[in-house]
């Protein structure tokens, strides 16, 4: 799956080659990465989707997160389980409101639901699930 290096000469010679305009900032500087099969592909693959050389999207992402040099790989996981907790709450959420509406159905009708404070209860946990991420990511900002 590796692709064949392409040679300076070949992008010249082409007869669709655009010309590049001159760069104020020409970068001067060159960095040989060594990189896996899975890691090629991976980054080759995230490069086409954003419409980009494979170079200038390793210096776009490098940049990028030079910029942000607090955002560490522990506060990227930190991040990630918080994400994760909101998806989790999410769905906690989607089910509580089923039987949400379940209860006001059969309320509306006349009757006295047996699960209405179970219900209630649940409804309760979730809103403060929620709180307890919400809180959390506010703490980290």
């Amino acid at each position: 799956m590796k692709e064949p290096p392409r040679s300076r000469t070949s992008a010249a010679a082409s007869p669709l080659a655009r010309k590049r305009s001159p760069q104020k900032n020409k970068r001067a500087r060159i960095c040989n990465v060594r990189l896996s099969d899975d890691e090629w592909t991976r980054l080759t693959t995230a490069a086409r989707a954003s419409r980009k050389s494979l170079p200038a999207y390793l210096v776009r992402a490098g940049l990028a997160a030079a910029e942000d040099a607090e955002n560490t790989a522990a506060v990227i996981a930190g991040h990630r389980d918080l994400i994760a907790e909101l998806f989790a709450a999410r769905r906690h959420l989607g089910q509580v409101g089923n039987n949400l509406n379940q209860v006001a159905r059969a309320i509306n009708s006349g009757g006295q639901p047996a699960e209405l404070d179970a219900v209630v209860s649940a409804v309760q946990r979730a809103v403060a699930r929620v709180q307890a991420v919400t809180d959390r990511m506010l703490e980290q900002d």
